[in-house]
């Protein structure tokens, strides 16, 4: 089975459902699988002050000034609840409980508490998050604008953008008609104000709807009389994991192509190459 990292639209309703379950209240922290035990143990009895995101990194602030970071990288994952925590299932590196719910943490990338000035360090290697009201499209701009490197792997560098994953970078050039291989410093200040302006809008979309759905009206099923699509993700899109299939715009055989270990989807005649 493919799996996927989970893109920023879900880390930050992760943040979100944290703030609502928690917020404001001391939470029980346990580490049933163990290996974060001493991180529980600082945690536990203190009140959850904040819940944030940055790009695809959970941050949970506590009232003596630590973070909880998590990664969830491709394997890790959430489940939260209401009413008695069962009895743990599994290798559940934190569970947290308060106010009648709890949140088990599984399987992520990284587990830490951050002492004050570590989400600075942190946010200090991290782009712009289209997600975030204090982000600065014109930070990313000027590494995008000074690279050869193609603007598909760019989006994907959270030292760039942090939070969108192979899906929207797939999706987003697929809407603004760009190339995925065009060099970064080829593609423009008025073409990258409309990928961000996009991604921002999908993303916010994303965090709505708990899905990823890029697909305009006039292209959605029920407008062109075919079927829904049924992915792991849940959306409806143009182009990603439809390697092969027809465009919904132009009728055009998707393409794909490995680049820089990621599968990359797009359409040739909606994304023509750049002319030099």
């Amino acid at each position: 089975m493919l799996r996927a990292m989970p893109e920023g639209h879900t880390i930050h309703r992760l943040a979100a459902e944290h703030q609502w379950m928690f917020g404001g209240l001391a939470v029980a922290a346990t580490s049933p699988q163990g290996r974060f035990a001493e991180g529980a143990r600082r945690l536990d009895g203190r009140v959850l002050s904040a819940a944030d995101a940055h790009g695809k990194h959970l941050l949970l602030g506590f009232d003596d000034d630590r973070t909880l970071h998590v990664h969830l990288g491709i394997y890790g994952k959430y489940a939260l609840g209401e009413g008695p925590a069962p009895a743990p299932v599994g290798m559940v590196r934190l569970r947290l409980e308060g106010g009648g719910r709890y949140a088990d943490l599984r399987g992520p990338n990284t587990c830490e508490l951050l002492e004050p000035g570590g989400v600075k360090l942190l946010r200090d290697r991290l782009g712009p998050d289209p997600l975030r009201g204090d982000a600065d499209p014109e930070a990313a701009w000027r590494r995008i604008s000074r690279t050869r490197t193609p603007i598909a792997v760019l989006l994907m560098d959270q030292s760039v953008v942090a939070g969108p994953g192979n899906i929207y970078r797939a999706e987003v050039l697929f809407r603004q008609g760009v190339d995925p291989r065009l060099p970064g410093r080829r593609l423009g200040a008025r073409r990258w104000a409309a990928l961000w302006d996009d991604l921002v809008e999908l993303m916010a979309a994303g965090v709505r709807a708990g899905r990823i759905d890029t697909v305009r009206a006039e292209h959605m099923p029920e407008a062109m009389g075919r079927a829904p699509r049924v992915d792991g993700h849940g959306g409806e899109v143009y182009v990603y994991r439809r390697a092969g299939l027809p465009c919904l715009v132009c009728g055009t055989a998707v393409a794909t192509v490995e680049l820089a270990g990621r599968n990359l989807f797009w359409c040739p005649v909606c994304q023509p190459p750049a002319v030099s």
